[in-house]
């Protein structure tokens, strides 16, 4: 039985959702919070240690500028009106990704989110907000340069990257149907299971969920052995 301690959401979907009912691309970004919430808690009854949300991309910011003020709109007003809730379910937030270029709201946000959820242990929620996984790799290259006395070496690199502590994702959910990486997490993702599902988020289940798990509980993981 394989040990679990890291999922990783490519939340694909959410603006298509929306148009598919006739409805605006913002209307399925908010559906799109609920079904977060719903494998957050899920997540946490199931003990998964790590959870990762593909939330906002280096590539989004080509988006029209209207749905791209929407976007952080409504991340401010969700970790607003969770705040207390979150530090309450011992739940700790990680931003990972590019702090430069985002609104300066936002980045204050993050630092405070950060600070008084830092020391809860129930499970760590990773939001990977202005997230680029090239740019991860370069900067983490830059770093590592920099400290000319350290062996290069996989451990050292893997210090400089964004998720230095967060344990490699065994599983890596993606919906929307369709079936590339995305520039997320290309240098974690080497031995992760991963599930492409033709749902898109909002129409994403717990059921589904479970079923995700419980396949990954049964793969046999040889890791390049036999």
């Amino acid at each position: 039985m394989n040990q679990l301690n890291h999922v990783a959401i490519i939340m694909d979907g959410n603006g298509r959702w929306g148009l598919k009912k006739k409805k605006s691309r913002n209307y399925g970004h908010i559906n799109g919070i609920k079904v977060v919430e719903n494998i957050i808690r899920l997540s946490i009854h199931k003990k998964i240690p790590h959870l990762t949300f593909y939330t906002f991309s280096t590539e989004n910011w080509k988006r029209p500028k209207q749905e791209v003020n929407f976007l952080f709109d409504l991340i401010r007003k969700s970790i607003k009106k969770n705040l207390n809730k979150i530090i309450k379910q011992g739940i700790k937030i990680k931003v990972i990704g590019k702090r430069k270029g985002l609104p300066q709201d936002i980045s204050k946000t993050i630092k405070l989110i950060e600070k008084k959820t830092s020391k809860n242990k129930k499970i760590s929620i990773n939001l990977a907000l202005n997230y680029g996984s090239k740019e991860e790799i370069i900067s983490a290259c830059r770093k590592l340069a920099k400290t000319k006395r350290k062996t290069i070496n996989i451990k050292n690199f893997e210090k400089n990257l964004y998720t230095n502590k967060i344990p490699d994702p065994d599983i890596l959910i993606r919906t929307g149907g369709t079936t590339r990486l995305s520039n997320f997490l290309l240098w974690q993702l080497a031995y992760t299971e991963i599930f492409f599902i033709n749902k898109m988020w909002p129409d994403f289940k717990d059921k589904d969920f479970i079923i995700i798990l419980n396949k990954f509980i049964s793969t046999k993981r040889n890791f390049g052995g036999i």
